[in-house]
C-alpha cells in the first residue's frame, strides 16, 4: 500500500460528511434529487446483526469509512470482503495531528432494539493493535458514543464480548462522567476504530502508526 499524502484530502472530507448525513443542506438535495436514505436496520437472526461470513450489500450500504479526515488528518480507511470476512484495513497517521480511521454504519432508521440483550459479541482477527467498538443512541453523527477498547492477537481469530454496562460514555475520546446510560431499544449507529488516544488524553498502549488490518466475520449481541 502506498504511503498516505501528507496533505488533507478536502474531496475526501466533503465524502465523508455527505456518505452520514452531516451537512443537513446536502442530505436534503440528495432526498429530494435522487431519493437517498439510509437503508432499514439489519435484522438480528439467532442473535447476529451482521454476518460477513456471506456478501451482502450492507457493507457498501452501511457502513462507511470516518476517519480523522474530518479533523484535518491524512489517515484513511475501507471495509472490503476478504476470506469470508470484512477486512477493515488501511493505514493511520499522526500527521496533521491526526491518528485515527474507522468504519461506522450510517444511522439506523428506526433505530435498532437490542433491548434484553447484555452485550455486544465480535468475531475478529486482528494485528495485535487495540482497537475501539462504540455505540450511539442519539442521532448526530458527533455525538455522545460508548466505547470498549479490546486487544488484539496477531493472526488469531478470537471473540470479544463487550457488555453494555462495561461501555464508557466518551465525547471525541473523552470520558462523560454524568451521562446517562446507554438506551439499548435506540440504537442508532456502530463503529469500528484505530486511534492512538486510549481516553482521556491517554495513549493506546499497542498503537502503531502505518498499514493495520482487522478481519470481522460477524457483530452479535448475547
Amino acid at each position: 500500500m502506498s504511503q498516505p499524502s501528507r496533505q488533507w484530502n478536502a474531496g475526501r472530507f466533503f465524502q465523508t460528511l455527505s456518505y452520514f448525513e452531516a451537512i443537513p443542506v446536502v442530505s436534503w438535495l440528495q432526498h429530494m434529487l435522487f431519493g437517498s436514505s439510509p437503508p432499514p436496520p439489519p435484522q438480528p437472526q439467532a442473535g447476529v446483526i451482521f454476518d460477513f461470513s456471506q456478501p451482502s450489500d450492507a457493507l457498501s450500504q452501511v457502513w462507511g469509512a470516518l476517519d480523522d479526515v474530518v479533523m484535518g488528518g491524512v489517515s484513511a480507511s475501507s471495509m472490503k470482503w476478504q476470506e469470508d470476512a470484512a477486512l477493515f484495513t488501511g493505514y493511520v497517521s499522526t500527521a496533521n495531528s491526526g491518528g485515527f480511521a474507522s468504519i461506522r454504519t450510517r444511522n439506523f432508521e428506526p433505530p435498532l432494539n437490542l433491548a434484553g440483550s447484555s452485550g455486544i459479541e465480535l468475531q475478529v482477527k486482528g494485528d495485535g493493535q487495540r482497537y475501539k467498538f462504540l455505540i450511539r443512541d442519539e442521532d448526530s453523527w458527533d455525538s455522545l458514543a460508548y466505547a470498549y477498547s479490546f486487544d488484539t492477537v496477531p493472526d488469531q481469530w478470537m471473540t470479544v464480548r463487550i457488555p453494555f454496562n462495561l461501555m464508557a460514555p466518551v465525547f471525541r475520546a473523552k470520558t462523560v462522567n454524568n451521562a446517562q446510560g446507554l438506551n439499548t431499544a435506540r440504537i442508532r449507529s456502530l463503529q469500528l476504530m484505530l486511534s492512538k488516544f486510549e481516553y482521556n488524553g491517554a495513549l493506546n498502549p499497542h498503537f502503531q502508526p502505518g498499514e493495520f488490518r482487522l478481519l470481522v466475520k460477524a457483530i452479535a449481541v448475547y
